[in-house]
């Protein structure tokens, strides 16, 4: 538990004999619709996260203090085939929406948006948050902008005042006017094009801070809480920053934060902290800039508990001190789901398993991404398939259609932060509608992008990220940048290339270039010919991609050929169903560039050891199991 001692300017007389209240601030943050300890995926039941797991923690850090507010920072609705397949049928046992259920259930004082609550589109939205028993706000999602901050027209309050009565440790009641303002990160309007264009546009999270928090100073509030959407980026120097919660502890009047969005964990423990002190950063006091601030993890697997010290100095509340803790669910014994949060989310959840259980073909082999990240991977590929598929037919008839058709997608599911156990791993035989949102997270759609060779070339330079650099002939590097998700790591089908990995990243997370000298793509390729910058090929890829996400370039108007509408599990369990039985096997696409003498360690899943074979095809040796439960493969090159 991170501490922080009282501000000693404070006049000691005065601090002796004001009332102490000490409030607690719960928060959740990133559940995408992780309600219970359910994979729909998998048909399992033992998942060591989920908000009703949360819950059993909420109930129990409520009991502990006088005073307590509840809060969820976002990324809530979407997820999940609960959320994602069930929500979008037309069955009245998820009116309200589940997580909407579960969070009046369990009383929320306050929520805010977060990106992925546009992924269903505005209408969507609205109709989901109107059965809320609780305030939903956002300062920087604007329907129409004013000329300054205070003047636009927000989609949802930008921010709300809590009227509270509480309680000091010597018995006093007192009124206590918290107020509360929503951020998310401005690129909502690049990422969700698509449902927002025309229709939403958004701010730098900074600005509307800087615009807002005097405005609730203004009209009374005794301390102010940012929900931010938000991670922290120690490097941050620019406006309009996805990760922007060490600048926003700059903002005066902001007396606490609850962060999120990066799936990260702070105050964090152990010897690789997910945030190390420095810059503003404070791990083992739980401050940014000397604001505390807590960040819950994601998947329901924390409850953020921030409590602040609070008296009136010279008739002003001010914090005195703090203490924040990300308390896991991960405990021993393995905390238990709350019994009344489950009975009531019982019925969505019936549904939503018998839709998830609906045949649509057949597989002959099976399809994981344990290996996704070092080998041409059936299941990726797969996708890249269904992907081409349907673009080469919306295409026919167009003056598009004799180009070449390229198809690009990436391995959702490669453990990373969300454990060891995070990857897609379908036996052989029957395949069900839940196999295709296994192997498509996301509800994105499709895209087509009329692109030069030379923009291919680029494209790939980005996905290549998740790498790092290798030194030749040195023993047992790792491979895998343990900071790029997996989910960066886009293959082209259509293309053959080289990987070299002893030239650094060209690009950094951002999509910043950091090596203009640095090409990792050797040898591409296409139909054996040498891909010339000029060039033209038509791209499939997801609307998530084609508007600029990530590392990845936004494209203009001018390059998109097509836009579906149709989520792109949807069209892989219709590529599946017109097939009837698949039969992938993977085409050689990439490879890594020999590097003799040189080994890398390779992180995955321990689920891998269920396919021996593949693992000595790999040549790879197994090393065992890390601390955390990954399976270690050495791999030469």
């Amino acid at each position: 538990m991170a501490k922080a001692t009282p501000n000693q300017y404070v006049k000691e007389r005065t601090v002796m004999s004001a009332p102490l209240v000490k409030l607690r601030l719960l928060e959740t943050t990133d559940v995408h619709a992780n309600i219970l300890p359910f994979d729909y995926y998998t048909n399992r039941s033992d998942m060591k996260f989920g908000l009703a797991r949360t819950a059993t923690l909420i109930r129990q850090a409520r009991s502990e203090v006088r005073n307590c507010l509840l809060f969820d920072n976002g990324d809530f609705m979407q997820g999940t085939p609960l959320s994602d397949l069930m929500v979008q049928s037309d069955s009245d046992c998820c009116k309200p929406h589940p997580a909407i259920t579960a969070m009046n259930l369990l009383r929320y004082d306050a929520a805010a948006l977060g990106n992925h609550e546009f992924n269903f589109g505005l209408q969507w939205l609205d109709q989901a948050l109107s059965r809320a028993e609780f305030p939903v706000i956002c300062a920087n999602a604007i329907t129409r902008m004013g000329e300054n901050p205070e003047q636009d027209e927000t989609l949802v309050p930008a921010t709300v005042m809590l009227e509270r009565r509480v309680m000091a440790e010597d018995g006093s009641a007192h009124d206590l006017r918290i107020g509360v303002i929503g951020l998310l990160p401005p690129q909502i309007t690049n990422w969700d094009k698509f449902h927002l264009h025309e229709k939403l546009q958004s701010r730098c999270m900074v600005e509307a801070a800087m615009a807002h928090v005097p405005g609730l100073r203004d009209r009374g509030a005794d301390i102010v809480v940012a929900l931010a959407h938000t991670g922290i980026d120690p490097d941050w120097q620019m406006p309009n920053m996805e990760n922007a919660a060490l600048p926003l502890a700059l903002v005066p009047g902001i007396n606490a934060i609850l962060a999120g969005h990066t799936h990260q964990v702070f105050p964090s423990s152990g010897d690789t902290p997910d945030h190390m002190d420095g810059r503003g950063i404070d791990n083992h006091a739980g401050t940014l800039h000397g604001i505390p601030t807590v960040m819950a993890g994601f998947r329901g697997s924390h409850l953020g508990v921030l409590d602040l010290d609070l008296q009136q100095i010279d008739g002003q509340w001010q914090v005195l001190g703090h203490s924040c803790e990300a308390r896991p669910v991960e405990t021993a014994p393995l905390t238990p789901p709350d019994r009344e949060l489950t009975n009531a989310i019982a019925p969505a959840h019936d549904r939503t398993i018998k839709l998830a259980d609906r045949p649509i073909g057949l597989t002959k082999a099976p399809l994981h991404s344990y290996l996704a990240l070092i080998r041409n991977d059936p299941a990726t590929q797969l996708v890249t398939h269904a992907q081409r598929a349907e673009l080469e037919q919306n295409l026919q008839g167009t003056h598009h259609a004799g180009l070449p058709i390229l198809s690009a997608s990436a391995p959702f599911k490669t453990g990373s932060r969300a454990g060891p156990g995070y990857y897609t791993d379908i036996p052989a035989g029957a395949l069900h509608l839940r196999n295709a949102a296994d192997l498509y997270v996301f509800p994105n759609t499709l895209c087509g992008l009329r692109l030069t060779g030379a923009e291919i070339h680029d494209w790939l330079e980005r996905a290549m990220i998740c790498f790092n650099q290798i030194t030749p002939g040195v023993q047992d590097q790792p491979l895998c940048n343990r900071d790029v998700p997996g989910h960066d790591f886009d293959v082209i089908s259509g293309l053959t290339y080289e990987i070299d990995l002893a030239q650094p990243a060209r690009y950094d997370l951002s999509g910043q270039m950091i090596n203009p000298d640095s090409f990792r793509i050797r040898n591409l390729r296409h139909r054996g010919q040498p891909v010339r910058d000029v060039d033209e090929f038509i791209l499939a890829t997801n609307s998530y991609r084609a508007f600029g996400a990530g590392p990845f370039v936004k494209w203009p108007e001018d390059k998109f050929v097509y836009t579906g509408h149709l989520p792109i599990y949807d069209i892989i369990a219709r590529y599946i169903q017109k097939s009837g039985e698949t039969r992938h096997i993977a085409r050689p696409i990439w490879r890594f560039a020999a590097m003799p003498g040189t080994r890398v360690i390779y992180q995955t899943g321990p689920g891998i050891r269920a396919y021996p074979d593949e693992i000595t095809a790999l040549g790879a040796v197994d090393l065992g199991d890390s601390e955390c439960g990954f399976a270690h493969l050495r791999i030469a090159l």
